[in-house]
């Protein structure tokens, strides 16, 4: 079975054909789509999105990269939404939320102490209500490591994960699996590849980020990525560790299902 763990579906570059992407990933097997919400401004988009097709499903949270556009009250009116959607199967985990050390404005001073504070108040929040979160560890891998041993959240998925391989098993001791995606495809990208092949299967969850992080094979002017890119990433996966494709896409989906139990909830409940 794949997965797509983490894919934003909502972004303006599908305005145009966003059903037909849903279908075309649907009818070349994927099973789910995850779509995370950056804010409170596309809450109700990313919920609404994901009722429209089958195995579609949603993550609650703020992004790092618009906290600075996100009043303080917005953490309320988070809270207010996952209490809203506890009871709705498609709602999953909360996300996108981490940090994000790379972009040079937000990377230190006050913005960086606003990024730390939001994200502190959000695995608080995933703590409280026993959700999974998907975390988003640009160049902050070891902070927040950090964050997670003071706030024992459940499990979740460190999104896009390319830190060391000490930093890798942190997470994945603590019960989080390691998002892959079209990065590992690159064969520039050898530190993702030695994690995807160095790390257990039932540690790693498949992911594409659409629109962004495209594969190899996605191609200038136009390399918007796609969740219908999933199964060729799960092929690429399983040609890198010497086994079948098949294999893969069982044991990433067993590993989805660990670390978001609504989402094994939801596909079971859509196959009865």
């Amino acid at each position: 079975m794949l997965i797509d763990t983490h894919c934003h579906l909502d972004a303006s570059e599908f305005n145009e054909d966003r059903a037909q992407v849903a279908d075309a990933a649907i009818r070349a097997g994927v099973r789910a789509i995850v779509i995370p919400a950056i804010g409170r401004v596309n809450f109700a988009t990313v919920r609404d999105l994901a009722h429209t097709f089958e195995g579609g499903a949603y993550a609650l949270g703020i992004h790092p990269l618009f906290v600075r556009h996100a009043a303080d009250e917005d953490l309320d009116h988070l809270r207010d939404a996952i209490e809203a959607s506890l009871d709705d199967p498609r709602f999953v985990a909360i996300g996108e939320i981490g940090l994000d050390l790379f972009v040079p404005e937000i990377s230190s001073g006050e913005p960086r102490a606003r990024q730390e504070r939001f994200f502190d108040a959000q695995l608080k929040l995933a703590r409280d209500y026993g959700l999974p979160v998907l975390v988003h560890v640009r160049r902050s891998q070891d902070i927040v490591l950090k964050y997670l041993r003071r706030v024992d959240v459940p499990t979740g998925i460190a999104h896009a994960f390319n830190g060391s391989h000490e930093q890798a098993q942190a997470f994945v001791e603590r019960g989080f699996a390691l998002g892959v995606g079209g990065e590992m495809t690159h064969e520039r990208a050898q530190r993702i590849r030695r994690h995807a092949t160095g790390f257990d299967l039932t540690h790693l969850v498949l992911e594409t980020d659409s629109p962004d992080i495209p594969p190899a094979w996605l191609h200038k002017p136009n390399r918007r990525n796609t969740p219908g890119e999933i199964p060729r990433i799960a092929q690429t996966l399983a040609e890198l560790r010497g086994v079948s494709a098949d294999e893969v896409a069982e044991a990433t989906a067993a590993t989805a299902f660990r670390v978001m139990p609504r989402l094994a909830r939801l596909l079971q409940a859509q196959t009865v």
